[in-house]
Formats: C-alpha cells, sequence, structure tokens
C-alpha cells in the first residue's frame, strides 16, 4: 500500500500498518510526540491500522486535533481521579473543548479544595503511566458492561446507538470508559494539568434533566505553556467586556429581559459609529441600504425554508389568526425587496445592505454578556448577480472584510464550509457554489481550510475567524453563495438575450452581530478604544472652580470641532479627578488652570504618551481631528 504524507512524499509498505508504528517508522522522535492521526483527512486514534492507499497526516500538540486527542486523554485522566477519590460518582461524558476539556459527573457538591486534591491524583496517575488500550464490544455486551459498573449515563448513549453498533472504549489501568476516542498511546507527555473551574449542566442540555456537575481544565506538554496560558486566562478576566461594559456605561443586561441588551449613552455613541463607518465604506463599495419588517407571516418563512430548518430557533406570533414569526435572519426581507419591481441584467449586481435586528432563540445557559444574545443587530447584504459575476462579487466582499479587520487590527485565518447533512438544493447546485467560493478564494491567494459539512442549509460559505490581542479567535465574517432562495422564490432578471434568468445570491456579514462585534472590541482593546472609537474622546479637567468658565470654553471649542468631549465640573482634587479620567480609558485629558487660561492653552494628558505637556487649543484640535479622521489605532 502507499501511503503519501502530508509533505507530498510517499511511503510503501507490503502489509497493514497502524498509523502509530508509520510515526514511527518515519521517526522515533515524531512517534514520541505523536497525539492522533489524520487519514483522508479524518482523525483517527494512532491505534487505527491502514490497509490500503490513503493520504496521512502524523498529528501533533500543535494540531489543533492533535490537541484534542490529548485533552480528550486528560479527561479520562480526570475520570479515573473523580472515581478513585468519589466511587459512588457516575461518569457523564467528557470531551475536549477549545483550550482544555471538561467531564460532567452525577456527583456530591464540590469546592475548589476538591479540584486541588483531584489534580493531585491526576498527577500521581500520569505518574503510574498505565497503559491505554482500546477494545470494541457487541452493543448488548456493550450494555451489561456498563451495567454492572452501575453507569446508567453510559448505559443510556450506548442504548442510544444503533442495534448493530460496535462499541469502543478505552481502558487505562483500573478505570476503563466508553469512548469513540482518539486518545494518546501513553500518558507520559502528559507534563502539565490544571483543572480551572465547576459549574452546572443538565444532562444532554434538558431542564428536564438532572444536574450534573462539570468539571473544566486544561492540560499541556510544557507546564511552561501551561503558566502561559494561566497568565492569559488571568489577562482576560481583566479585560471582560461584562464588566468593562459596566464600568465604562456602555451597557447592560437586566433580568426582565434575559438575552436582551441594553445600550446606554456612551454604548450607543459607540455603536453608532460603528454603523457610521460601515455605512461609509458599504456607499464607497456601491452598496444601497435597506430596511425590512422586524416580523413577517409563515408563508415567507416557509417559502424560504426557515419555518422547516430553524423553527426551534425562532420567536412565533399570531395576528389576526395568521402564524408570523420574528426575523432571526434579515434574508427573506431582502428577497422581497429585489423582487419589487422588474430587474434587468444591467441593474446586477445589486448590493442591498441591512443593519437588521434579528431574534433568534438561544438557551438560557448559553447566554453571555454580548458574545451571545437572544436579539441582535446583523451587518448584513445581500447581493444579486450573474453566474459570471460571482467571482468578482465574492472578492469584493473578501477585500472589504479584510480592510474592516485590518482597521481595527485584527488577524484572521479562513475557512470554507461545505455542505451540511440538513440542506436543500441539488447536488449540482452545492458543487458549482462550492467550487466558485474555492476559486475565489485562490484568485485573492488566500489560505484557508476546508470545515466538512459546517454550510448553512441553503449553501456553502466563507467564514473569516478573527484573532484579538489575547490570541483568541472569534467567527464574525461570513459569505454565503445560495442558488436555492432565488430558486424557492422564483426570482428572476431579464438577460441580454431578452429571456429571464435565475440570480444568485451572496448573503454576507462583516461585523457579524454588531453586538458581539463591541464585545470582541472591548476585550480586544481592554477597553481603551482608539480615539476615533471612544465614546468620549477628551475629558476637560479645571484644576479648581476659578477656570471653569475656560474649562467651558474649551468644552464648546471642542463640540464645535466635532469632537465628543466632557468636563467634570465637581468640586474634587485634580488628582481624583486624572485618576478617574484614567480609569474610564479616555484617551485625552486636557488640564486647565491660571496658566491655561491667560495663555488658552490646554495641558494635554495622553492615554497613551502620558503628559505632553501644554499646547496651544487651535493645534491640539487640529491634531485630534486627523487622529479622528485617519482612524488611526
Amino acid at each position: 500500500m502507499k501511503i503519501t504524507l502530508k509533505d507530498g512524499s510517499e511511503k510503501v509498505y507490503g502489509q497493514a500498518m497502524s498509523v502509530y508504528d508509520i510515526a514511527k517508522d518515519i521517526s522515533e522522535g515524531l512517534a514520541r510526540v505523536a497525539c492522533a492521526g489524520e487519514v483522508d483527512g479524518e482523525t483517527v486514534d494512532l491505534r487505527t491500522v491502514i490497509d490500503k492507499d490513503c493520504r496521512l497526516n502524523i498529528l501533533t500538540f500543535d494540531d489543533e486535533a492533535g490537541q484534542g486527542a490529548f485533552r480528550h486523554t486528560t479527561s479520562h485522566i480526570l475520570a479515573q481521579a473523580v472515581k478513585r477519590l468519589y466511587p459512588y460518582a457516575k461518569c457523564a461524558i467528557g470531551p475536549s473543548i477549545a483550550d482544555g476539556f471538561y467531564y460532567a459527573f452525577d456527583i456530591e457538591p464540590l469546592t475548589q479544595d476538591d479540584l486541588t486534591r483531584l489534580e493531585g491524583e491526576m498527577k500521581k496517575i500520569v505518574k503510574e503511566n498505565p497503559p491505554i488500550e482500546r477494545f470494541e464490544l457487541p452493543r448488548d455486551e456493550a450494555i451489561r458492561f456498563m451495567e454492572e459498573r452501575q453507569e446508567p449515563y453510559k448505559v443510556e448513549l450506548i442504548e442510544d446507538l444503533p442495534e448493530d453498533a460496535v462499541i469502543s472504549f478505552y481502558r487505562q489501568g483500573d478505570f476503563t470508559d466508553l469512548c469513540a476516542g482518539p486518545h494518546l498511546m501513553s500518558m507520559k507527555n502528559i507534563k502539565a494539568i490544571k483543572l480551572t473551574s465547576l459549574a452546572g449542566a443538565y444532562w444532554r442540555g434538558s431542564e428536564k434533566n438532572k444536574m450534573l456537575t462539570r468539571i473544566y481544565g486544561t492540560a499541556f506538554t510544557k507546564k511552561a505553556d501551561l503558566d502561559a496560558y494561566l497568565t492569559r486566562i488571568e489577562e482576560a478576566k481583566k479585560r471582560d467586556h461584562r464588566k468593562l461594559g459596566k464600568q465604562l456605561g456602555l451597557f447592560m443586561m437586566r433580568e426582565e429581559g434575559p438575552g436582551f441588551p441594553f445600550f446606554l449613552p456612551k454604548g450607543m455613541t459607540l455603536k453608532n459609529t460603528l454603523l457610521d463607518y460601515w455605512r461609509e465604506i458599504h456607499e464607497k463599495a456601491g452598496y444601497v441600504e435597506i430596511s425590512t419588517p422586524i416580523i413577517l407571516n409563515r408563508k415567507l418563512w416557509e417559502t424560504s425554508g426557515h419555518w422547516d430548518h430553524y423553527k426551534e430557533n425562532m420567536y412565533t406570533t399570531v395576528i389576526d389568526d395568521e402564524d408570523y414569526a420574528i426575523k432571526p435572519m434579515n434574508c427573506p426581507g431582502g428577497i422581497l425587496v429585489y423582487e419589487s419591481e422588474p430587474r434587468s441584467y444591467r441593474d446586477l449586481p445589486l448590493r442591498m445592505g441591512e443593519l437588521g435586528l434579528v431574534h433568534r432563540h438561544e438557551k438560557s445557559g448559553q447566554l453571555h454578556g454580548l458574545m451571545r444574545v437572544r436579539c441582535f443587530t446583523q451587518d448584513d447584504a445581500h447581493i444579486f448577480m450573474t453566474p459570471e459575476q460571482i467571482r468578482d462579487e465574492i472578492k469584493g466582499v473578501a477585500r472589504l472584510i479584510d480592510e474592516v479587520y485590518n482597521l481595527f487590527g485584527f488577524k484572521y485565518h479562513v475557512e470554507l464550509s461545505t455542505r451540511p447533512e440538513d440542506s436543500m438544493g441539488s447536488d449540482e447546485d452545492w458543487e458549482m457554489a462550492t467550487e466558485a467560493l474555492r476559486g475565489a478564494l485562490d484568485d485573492l491567494g488566500k489560505d484557508y481550510v476546508v470545515n466538512e459539512g459546517d454550510g448553512a442549509f441553503y449553501g456553502p460559505k466563507i467564514d473569516f475567524h478573527l484573532e484579538d490581542s489575547l490570541g483568541r479567535t472569534w467567527q464574525c465574517g461570513t459569505i454565503q453563495l445560495d442558488f436555492q432562495l432565488p430558486l424557492r422564490f422564483d426570482l428572476e432578471y431579464t438577460g441580454a438575450d431578452g429571456e429571464k434568468h435565475r440570480p444568485i445570491m451572496i448573503h454576507r456579514v462583516a461585523f457579524g452581530s454588531i453586538e458581539r462585534f463591541i464585545g470582541i472590541l472591548i476585550e480586544h482593546f481592554a477597553g481603551a478604544f482608539p480615539t476615533w472609537l471612544a465614546p468620549v474622546q477628551v475629558k476637560i479637567l479645571p484644576i479648581s472652580d476659578k477656570f471653569m468658565d475656560y474649562g467651558k470654553d474649551v468644552l464648546a471649542a471642542l463640540k464645535e470641532a466635532g469632537i465628543r468631549a466632557e468636563i467634570d465640573t465637581r468640586a474634587e482634587k485634580i488628582g481624583y479627578k486624572i485618576r478617574e479620567a484614567q480609569m474610564n480609558k479616555i484617551p485625552y485629558m486636557l488640564i486647565v488652570g491660571a496658566k491655561e487660561a491667560e495663555e488658552k492653552e490646554v495641558s494635554v494628558r495622553s492615554r497613551k504618551d502620558g503628559d505632553v505637556g501644554s499646547r496651544k487649543l487651535d493645534d491640539f484640535i487640529r491634531d485630534i481631528k486627523e487622529e479622528i479622521r485617519i482612524r488611526a489605532r
């Protein structure tokens, strides 16, 4: 059999071999750090035997899927430690997640001290380094196996599998767990473990089921990497947008509306500044702006497919004995605008932007500040075009998103998401749409990874995952190519040949959810927004009441110049006023006293550069206006 490796080189073997043995044949060093394998794009256990030609990639901790196997193995070590210290605990599930893992247990209430004990037991197990063995059982035997061990949650999981399923298990010393894998060959590379937190979670996410205890943790191959990660987590806590949002007076959440954010005056200034920028770049890019109703009838959502594919996430109501839904997406409304008048090929591409408020039902346990809400503003656009225009339009959107992310200093990577199981449309349409996206990315020279099966139900998409100042990634921008909705709504345009043709549609966002993007910006900048974006750009600080009149003159001059400014009129010492302005992340403080009033100057303190010294007010206004104009970071 011929094995093609990641670098294109080939290995030929005369007999079947495990992924681990092939890694060992390539290099003993590679085998030592191998975490999993990837065979023809599918992540597999190192124990997997290969008996035919394939493409093989040996995954290490440097690979996302390799980290998943590494941390999944660590979650089993946690479960083994729990069973040793709390023999009557029942195991539920223990997956790897981004940056770590968790395991859910039916167990007595735990404390932080219990986590410390468990951590110690985990380290003891790693030192013992019991062999990790995989074995399989038929479904009936697997059920009996877990019944004998009094693990009801595992039994339930097995009972949900098909009658003819072969069930896999992993054994490590005195602990055996139901698991599909993959797992490490050995525990010896697990050098650093930290249990980070406890949380409650309903079994299988249903409020009707028992509340379980999730133990969260992480693991690394080096202690230095764990220490760096924990430092980053502490920094993230300081930057938590919920904490800073309250401190800076940007937004609030209330129990009267869980998941429905309230924007406060400074938050609205921030939001509107972002929207002004959005309108500016879209006008330059040839978009027109529309607004569509927030509630539309069931017939529309049936035609669009949302009623069948998305109803569980939609809020519905009845008006005049007819079913209606609050829109979870803006696209059907945009389609109605398109079909409101006859269209010609001369009108295309038609780029319609909409800052539309949408509502989607999220479970209460998933709500998280501005990052996961139930109503949000999408910076949507829908582009209607001819087949010949597809590549250029996709490239135009990709360039616009690139411009947006570069403005804020975000790095990003790109994923191409393909057809999901729950989809509509023909194989031919999906193939054509996917290749159009792939071709546009290739034309732009963009590196991308393929995310199989994660497209929208109506078409494939390109997702933009931005990286913030802490190295965390967020999925924001997206480009979705859609052949299906124009067909379902019977959209047309008159071609150059005088015949009717079907347009093709792009759905796209740059910010994504405005609310979520604001949350990301708060954490990215730690609340210290660039001057152009800051809700208050300048704070005027009179040294005493004697200089209040001059301070108000400075305020008037700044406002006349279009600069967002405030004056601190409180009878407080100047040091206190400065500290509070610093806490509020104000870009510039202008301190005014006798000298400044006499010479028509201001004493400037910059958030970035500290005490800048005295300047003529007109000169300061000129420079800050230029900083705002170019949207400097």
